[in-house]
């Protein structure tokens, strides 16, 4: 109540009814050690409902992690630790970045997949990777799409280990939650294969304990807790009311509440002395797991010392030895190759050599060619599998992803086509902002998909996706620029969207182009001006690229000297320092853009004088050849723009 009203901005209601379970949860269950929150076989703990994060700020602070008293009057203010809605990276103690409802229930699931996954890889007679996931959540989450799909998704493989608990409060923003939501939660979690509990009074601490003690003992379902609760439980005038919900109760309010409860204090942010020895010592308790932990690793080292070295690889992030050399190299005798099936072939090559690379795609592998072949698929019978069928869930594949790759020791990649990839934009951009490295891998996209039409056919989402800050897209023009992409991608730390065609490439001799490692740079000269300075330089990227090369070619039979450089990835092109910019984009030449797609992610690129060609309408159905032909996605259409820009026509 305290931190809300000193920053006269959250949301007090859920924390001040939910502290119940937190204390039984944190006192009694969690395994934690506030002097080390990052200890591989803790519990994991998502409060997906982030707008509670005074809840979980208060539990770190009184259980002895490094947040103290002054951090919580810091709340919602400038660079504090104790951000709106918990932020990864900025308290100790937080597992994720949450706050979008339904999120954290997906990270929740994807954290319990990679627990049941690496603890199938690694476990021997020493289960060194064997803990729990729990999550809140809120009304809220439970409405948004995403709990369904990841919900749906836990329960078909049978995630043991997660347990989440929903708060059922009956409030939301605009009051009651009898005004739209009528759902019986419980058996719809129960319909997924979840093991469900009612617990009917959160104030009861003893059935509290006991649901998860059952929820612990049940491993062949996830386990749901449905907790009745009152939002602002306590307030005399704002128990049970949307006004508890998103705004500070006000000094009188508080003082009241405090009253009410019989607190010994009416000083803000007054911790009670005797509470305070008590939950630090019950942290200091729940830490004693930790060194319990320690001496079964030891043994587990003792006995499995190549697995607990390449485990410890994994979890530091470094890639395998030799793993690069694996990157196939691509000829003319391969001929000319969609880059989907040029990244599958990738996949393959590398797969072999980096374990921790597991994905798959929202139903769409035959078409993604995301499949590592060989490998089984990640089941309830199989934990160790590394294909994945997330089924038709973009969104929840997105946020599942986020939470496998927060454990540590995997590089998840998921795959659907360019145009769905605004079903998961949430966890993407989530993804960026917690700055994880995840791989999506976007196919069929441009109108070079074809007779499927303009709902199949991406328009604008190469531009929103260039938009998202920390985000890389690659979308390479041919095989060799997906091998190379596909070598960016494992090596950047963030996140990284591979951009993918249905269509056949024209295969580009690098013994005539520039060499398709200058992708690592973003863009680079894959064909300089013949016969002196260029008068004018082509860009593209993708599929458009080979018209580039046509229109020069074009150019320079008309005496006009034009650069054709590819740009795969304007975020990668950005960080390089400004004396490559300039070598690649010269200074006072003309440019040309041509993209099928919407022209705004290029006008940073082509200048206040340049063109860009691209599209500003939707596609059509037909052959591909023939959209390209009638929406002017041409060489002769570079051709005739570049005699108009330098004055030749």
């Amino acid at each position: 109540m305290d931190a809300v009203q000193k920053a006269d901005s959250g949301h007090p209601g859920t924390p001040m009814a939910l502290a119940p379970l937190a204390y039984v949860l944190w006192t009694r269950h969690l395994r934690y050690n506030p002097a080390d929150p990052n200890w591989l076989n803790r519990d994991r703990f998502v409060l997906s409902a982030g707008h509670a994060s005074m809840l979980l700020y208060s539990v770190l602070h009184l259980t002895g992690y490094d947040l103290t008293l002054d951090d919580l009057k810091q709340f919602r203010q400038w660079e504090s630790k104790t951000p709106g809605h918990p932020e990864l990276g900025h308290t100790p103690g937080v597992e994720t970045t949450t706050g979008p409802l339904g999120q954290g229930i997906g990270n929740s699931v994807g954290m319990a997949v990679a627990e049941a996954h690496m603890g199938a890889v690694f476990n021997r007679d020493q289960k060194i990777i064997d803990h729990h996931v729990y999550f809140i959540a809120s009304d809220g989450d439970m409405m948004e799409g995403v709990s369904h799909e990841s919900a749906s998704f836990a329960g078909h493989v049978k995630l043991g280990k997660l347990i989440g608990f929903y708060d059922d409060n009956h409030i939301t923003i605009e009051g009651d939650t009898a005004l739209t939501f009528s759902d019986d939660t419980g058996a719809r979690f129960e319909a997924y294969g979840w093991h469900v509990q009612h617990v009917a009074d959160v104030n009861d601490l003893a059935a509290l304990n006991l649901a998860i003690d059952a929820a612990k003992a049940e491993t062949s379902k996830p386990s749901l807790i449905v907790v009745r609760s009152h939002i602002g439980y306590g307030s005399p005038n704002k128990h049970d009311t949307a006004e508890a919900h998103g705004s500070a109760l006000g000094v009188d309010e508080i003082a009241l509440t405090k009253k009410a409860l019989g607190y010994p204090s009416l000083e803000p942010f007054y911790v009670a002395p005797e509470a305070l020895r008590y939950w630090r010592e019950a942290g200091k308790q729940r830490a004693k797991l930790q060194d319990e932990w320690k001496k079964t690793y030891a043994a587990y080292t003792a006995a499995n010392q190549a697995l607990a070295k390449e485990l410890e690889r994994r979890l530091r992030g470094d890639l395998p030895d030799g793993w690069e050399e694996a990157i196939p190299v691509f000829t003319a005798k391969d001929g000319n190759v969609a880059s989907r099936a040029a990244s599958g072939v990738v996949i393959n090559a590398i797969g072999k050599k980096i374990p921790e690379l597991m994905g798959g795609s929202a139903d769409l592998a035959s078409s993604t060619n995301t499949i590592i072949k060989g490998e089984p698929s990640f089941s309830a019978e199989s934990y160790a599998g590394r294909n994945f069928h997330f089924g038709i869930r973009e969104h929840g594949m997105g946020s599942i992803m986020n939470g496998m790759s927060l454990f540590g020791g995997i590089i998840p990649y998921g795959a659907t086509f360019l145009i769905f990839s605004d079903y998961m934009r949430p966890p993407v951009r989530l993804a960026s902002i917690m700055d994880r490295h995840v791989i999506y891998v976007y196919t069929h996209d441009s109108i070079g998909l074809g007779e499927d039409g303009p709902t199949h056919q991406p328009i604008e989402q190469l531009s929103a996706l260039r938009a998202i800050p920390h985000f890389t897209l690659i979308r390479p023009a041919d095989a060799s620029e997906t091998a190379e992409a596909w070598r960016a991608a494992l090596k950047h730390k963030g996140p990284v969207a591979l951009v993918l065609t249905r269509q056949k490439l024209p295969f580009i001799d690098r013994s005539k182009y520039g060499p398709a490692g200058g992708l690592a740079r973003g863009a680079y000269v894959l064909a300089d001006a013949p016969g002196g300075a260029p008068q004018v330089v082509l860009m593209s990227s993708g599929s458009e690229v080979s018209l580039i090369l046509a229109a020069q070619d074009k150019l320079a039979a008309d005496g006009i000297r034009a650069r054709a450089v590819s740009m795969p990835s304007h975020e990668l092109f950005a960080r390089q320092d400004q004396a490559y910019r300039d070598s690649v984009l010269p200074k006072g030449v003309k440019r040309i853009a041509i993209e099928a797609a919407h022209p705004m992610s290029w006008y940073r690129w082509v200048g206040d004088d340049g063109v860009i060609i691209g599209l500003e309408r939707f596609g059509a159905s037909a052959p591909a050849p023939t959209i390209y032909e009638h929406l002017g996605i041409t060489s002769a259409r570079v051709v005739e723009t570049a005699k108009q820009l330098v004055g030749k026509k």
